[in-house]
């Protein structure tokens, strides 16, 4: 049909969603539209070839396409994370929405019209969005809402030299966590003020296990990702590879806590260095739409042996003082104690609450001490364990 050449056509001189264009259901809705219908096997081929491609994530074309749309990396939305873009890059835009405004308009029965066929075919919708708004509507909102992968996730791990998302991140909110408000309250103060653009400090949450250090930094991000937050975890032993995140990151409107939990070195570490540049003094420091928040059930995160204090150097002072240098250099530092008896059995209360667990206060606090006796002394993660197994125990 004209109409459809037309558009094929006009698919080979996209630039700017070039990506959008060679994914493989776009690919193959093209070959089908280029189809003239005068061999039906063909057709038949390339109709179900599209359509099997097109159920793998939804029976809506429209939406298919749409999702295409806004996780794409291109040159206008990083155009527009760092500045306006230029006149002649927006029309350039302007002209691939229509095109794909029309190609999300295309329904079953105008391409089953291209072949007469008895043979059934499988049907898609066409859902009344407008790709173009919803496009328009993404760049306005972008210091908040990201692009790219950093549009659909909050949380990242960096994997084979690659940031990649958590498909399945830890869903805890601040409203679920009870006690240690005082202690969170400055992590809070600190991830709002790196939000609004404010002077911020890097972190370090240190304190016995269990404390819930973590889950604080998960909650925080989980509370304020649509204010445009995101986490990425690195593993000590990626420190090295800071600087290349660091860079990855330079140009993103949005803002990122980089995550590194369980934080310690042995002497001599070779990783001990890597952080300690980013965090003061190396050449490639950190940007400002990031800070770095550091779990550690030690204060001073370099492990020291009296060996080390008794040793032959010949400047042990300046030794000494090198290991104590890198938590100095978080400007923030947050104290989770092991609880007292009363905030445990707070803990275990608002937790029961949360679990719809009915059981008398006293019965519930000597249930909740025998359990922390056994399982390694009071803590909220012990209290959370008792709630879960109180939990699957009930009717």
């Amino acid at each position: 049909m004209k109409i459809f050449n037309r558009l094929v056509l006009s698919a080979k001189a996209v630039a700017i969603f070039k990506n959008v264009i060679n994914d493989k259901g776009v690919v193959s809705f093209l070959k089908l539209l280029e189809c003239d219908g005068t061999d039906e096997k063909e057709f038949l081929t390339l109709y179900s070839d599209f359509v099997s491609i097109l159920y793998e994530k939804t029976d809506d074309l429209c939406r298919y396409i749409n999702t295409l749309l806004q996780n794409d990396e291109n040159i206008y939305v990083k155009e527009s994370a760092k500045r306006q873009a230029s006149p002649l890059l927006k029309k350039a835009l302007m002209s691939e929405l229509d095109f794909f405004e029309k190609l999300t308009k295309i329904t079953c029965d105008d391409v089953k019209e291209i072949i007469d066929t008895d043979i059934y075919l499988p049907q898609w919708t066409n859902s009344d969005i407008s790709v173009k708004e919803e496009y328009i509507k993404k760049i306005e909102s972008i210091k908040t809402t990201g692009y790219g992968i950093y549009a659909t996730h909050r949380m990242f791990l960096y994997k084979d030299n690659e940031i990649v998302p958590v498909r399945f991140p830890d869903s805890q909110r601040l409203s679920q966590m009870s006690g240690y408000e005082l202690e969170r309250q400055k992590a809070i103060d600190n991830t709002m003020a790196l939000i609004q653009g404010k002077p911020c400090n890097n972190v370090l949450l240190y304190g016995d296990a269990g404390s819930g250090k973590s889950s604080t930094i998960k909650a925080i991000v989980n509370e304020y990702h649509e204010m445009g937050l995101r986490l990425i975890e690195i593993k000590k032993n990626q420190l090295y590879s800071l600087p290349d995140v660091i860079e990855k990151l330079a140009d993103n409107p949005l803002k990122f806590i980089i995550f590194i939990d369980d934080l310690s070195f042995s002497t001599n570490d070779s990783d001990f260095g890597a952080l300690k540049a980013i965090l003061e003094g190396g050449v490639a420091g950190k940007t400002d739409n990031l800070a770095i928040y550091a779990t550690s059930n030690r204060r001073n995160l370099v492990k020291e042996n009296f060996n080390d204090r008794n040793g032959d150097d010949i400047h042990l002072q300046d030794t000494i003082q090198e290991g104590m240098s890198l938590s100095a250099r978080f400007g923030l530092k947050v104290t989770f104690s092991k609880p007292n008896k009363d905030l445990y059995l707070s803990i275990v209360e608002n937790l029961a609450m949360q679990y719809n667990i009915s059981i008398a206060k006293d019965e519930l606090a000597i249930q909740a001490e025998a359990f922390a006796l056994r399982n390694g002394g009071r803590s909220p993660r012990t209290a959370k364990q008792f709630i879960e197994y109180l939990a699957s125990k009930s009717e």
